[in-house]
């Protein structure tokens, strides 16, 4: 994506970075069939355990977008942060759409039995720090000085 002055300059809307890796595992699927994780788990286990993961980054997702609403800034990283938002879900970590994409995407990978989906969100993790988390840290140390060094002192960026 094209940086203009105000944006940080992401290289993708992250939703599009998760859903590139869950198609093209879906695909590499097809192609290149794995089943490691269908031998080692069986169905209901996949199923519980990745719907877990998914209803986990779901619930993230909301609150962290409701959180971002509520304070009246732009929930797209491609267009400008109005205000920065510390707290909520945003006390506790620093990019939790991020995490609940990366969340998502392996629950469903785990659901699916899909080894390719899992092998996927590494890169698609990766791509999503460099490419999308770095900049827009970059960006919001700019635009909000102290108050976001402060922030990143204080909040871990994935939670740990």
């Amino acid at each position: 994506m094209q940086r203009s002055p105000d944006t940080p300059g992401v290289i993708a809307p992250p939703p599009l970075i998760a859903f590139a890796a869950l198609l093209l595992g879906l695909a590499l699927d097809w192609v290149l069939p794995s089943s490691a994780l269908r031998h080692i788990f069986g169905l209901v286990t996949r199923l519980v355990f990745g719907g877990m993961l998914i209803a986990a980054g779901m619930v993230l997702a909301i609150a962290a977008v409701q959180r971002f609403r509520r304070a009246g800034t732009n929930v797209e990283p491609w267009k400008p942060s109005v205000s920065l938002v510390t707290d909520g879900i945003y006390a506790l970590t620093r990019n939790p759409m991020y995490f609940a994409l990366i969340l998502m995407l392996a629950g469903i990978g785990i659901a699916l039995g899909s080894d390719w989906i899992m092998i996927l969100s590494i890169p698609a993790a990766l791509l999503l720090h460099f490419g999308v988390i770095k900049r827009e840290e970059r960006y919001l140390e700019q635009k909000f000085g102290e108050s976001y060094r402060a922030y990143m002192r204080r909040v871990p960026r994935y939670w740990v």
